[in-house]
């Protein structure tokens, strides 16, 4: 029984994270009997226990296989032009390269010509054979012809070079191709009894198929009090089948650097213990780490005309939430080529309440950063992935956003606001010399003072830390914190909320004293 092959286009595809399930159609009739019907190519990344078929029609499927397609070369259009074009390419510099060597060949005898000439007529010119104008003559002839080979020279050089830019862009575009390169394919061969004569008869194929994902990216733009979170889905895949417009859906299911605002560290003392140079250098000697930078703040927007027209909407994905994921459908169809590249898809818009304050850490940077605290109230639960983050029409971070669970509350830096002035000094520090049988103490005492010069009121939250005792022989006592922290840890992070009005400033006194052990030495101290 010889197999009837029939066209069956891709008309669905579902993307997970990590792979796809493609759905193939087709209609056809059939006379009534038994009919093996070929579907062909299909990718060889197929995971053939995954095949699945289905349809409409008075028959019956007895069994489906999967055989491997041998072939010599690829039958995708795309890649047989491409690959043809990289031959003649080829051709066509070794053509020029064998110009370019008879050139070379050609200046080469002239060269030669001349010397030899050069003694001939000098003899002849001795004799009175030969008068100047005849050398004259010759000499012309033979530069006429060694620039003119000259001149064919340089356009072969020319030639070569657009010759080599273009093999050099057809190489990445048939490199870009993926799996299509593959010259074998998979061929599903479906056996099938037809009740009666001129059947339509209905197929639907589908099969899992690896070498496809899709991840999110957002777009995060702050304006005024307001958050909107563009969702979208990137889908890339190397299948070595293209995908056509088509209903495309993307799936959370699975078959089977950035600013940040600076963070406390504990502040440990501890009695100085002998160490190797090398290491005693490398535990205490060495500054505390930078703070890292920051994004700039964002400004001001664009002028606005006094008649704006209203805002261009975006088309959102339809959603079908399960159990454990949900399952995403674009509002238009997007074509998918086997190429590596990400194609990107509108999943959701999301108006996101945000609250807005300041953090700083005057211990590492005298900076205030500017911080949405931004809740999800959407049903969504948001996936990981990479966010641009917009103050009005300024972009002022990239950040990666972790899984967003609906209701979930995440910090996004904005960067510093220089509006925001932040001081941090030493206003009094004092040593007593160590007597017979008593301690030594230090004294210190800082002063921490943040003003707004914003329009608006601001939160300001303060972090700075007393340091903690590692050894019974140094105590830290704390002398004078004032204002009380509103937060405290066991590791000696002290928080404060300083509400501050336009124009007001605000001030923190942090003090604290070291007592040590007779004979002790302090280890890990810093102003």
């Amino acid at each position: 029984m010889d197999a009837v092959e029939i066209e069956a286009p891709v008309v669905a595809v579902t993307v997970y994270p990590d792979r796809a399930r493609v759905t193939r159609r087709a209609v056809t009739r059939l006379a009534a009997g038994e009919h093996r019907i070929r579907i062909a190519p299909l990718p060889v990344r197929l995971r053939r226990d995954s095949l699945r078929v289905a349809g409409g029609g008075s028959a019956t499927v007895l069994g489906v296989e999967v055989s491997t397609w041998r072939q010599p070369r690829s039958t995708d259009g795309q890649v047989d032009a491409l690959t043809r074009r990289v031959r003649e390419l080829a051709d066509e510099l070794a053509e020029v390269d064998d110009d370019t060597e008879v050139e070379t060949q050609r200046r080469q005898f002239l060269a030669r010509l001349a010397d030899r000439a050069g003694g001939t007529y000098a003899r002849t010119l001795a004799t009175g054979d030969a008068g100047p104008t005849d050398v004259t003559t010759f000499a012309d002839a033979v530069a006429a012809q060694l620039a003119e080979s000259h001149r064919r020279r340089r356009g072969l050089a020319r030639r070569r070079t657009g010759l080599a830019e273009e093999l050099a862009a057809v190489e990445r575009e048939l490199a870009a191709a993926g799996g299509k390169r593959e010259p074998d394919r998979l061929a599903a061969e479906v056996t099938v009894a037809v009740d009666a004569d001129d059947t339509e008869l209905d197929l639907e194929l589908s099969y899992l198929v690896d070498g496809a994902r899709w991840q999110s990216s957002y777009d995060l733009r702050l304006v005024g009090e307001s958050m909107t979170a563009t969702w979208f889905g990137l889908v890339t895949q190397d299948t070595g089948e293209d995908w056509p417009e088509c209903t495309l859906q993307l799936s959370t299911a699975r078959p089977a650097a950035a600013a940040g605002v600076p963070e406390l560290s504990p502040w440990y003392l501890d009695r100085l213990r002998p160490a190797p140079v090398a290491l005693a250098a490398a535990s205490f000697g060495a500054p505390p780490p930078p703070a890292p930078a920051a994004a700039p703040a964002g400004g001001g927007g664009a002028a606005r005309s006094a008649a704006p027209r209203p805002a261009v909407r975006e088309s959102v994905a339809e959603v079908a939430q399960g159990v454990t994921a949900a399952t995403y459908r674009p509002a238009r169809p997007v074509a998918v080529p086997a190429d590596g590249s990400a194609y990107r898809a509108v999943i959701a818009v999301l108006d996101l309440p945000v609250r807005l304050d300041h953090v700083t850490v005057p211990l590492r940077a005298a900076e205030a950063h500017l911080r949405a605290t931004v809740r999800n109230t959407s049903a969504h639960t948001l996936l990981p992935g990479p966010a641009a983050v917009f103050h009005d029409a300024d972009f002022v971070a990239a950040t990666r956003l972790p899984t967003w669970a609906p209701g979930e509350e995440t910090e996004l830096a904005l960067g510093v606001d220089d509006r925001v002035r932040v001081e941090r000094e030493l206003t009094r520090r004092s040593d007593t010399r160590a007597t017979l049988g008593s301690t030594r103490r230090r004294d210190v005492e800082y002063r921490i003072s943040v003003a707004n010069h914003t329009p608006r009121p601001a939160t300001v939250e303060v972090l700075d830390q007393l340091p903690v005792s590692r050894d019974e022989a140094v105590t830290v006592r704390e002398a004078t914190v004032v204002p009380p922290p509103d937060e405290r840890t066991d590791l000696g992070e002290l928080t404060w909320r300083l509400r501050l009005a336009p124009g007001e400033r605000g001030e923190i006194t942090l003090g604290f004293r070291v007592e040590l052990g007779k004979g002790v030495e302090l280890a890990g101290w810093r102003d």
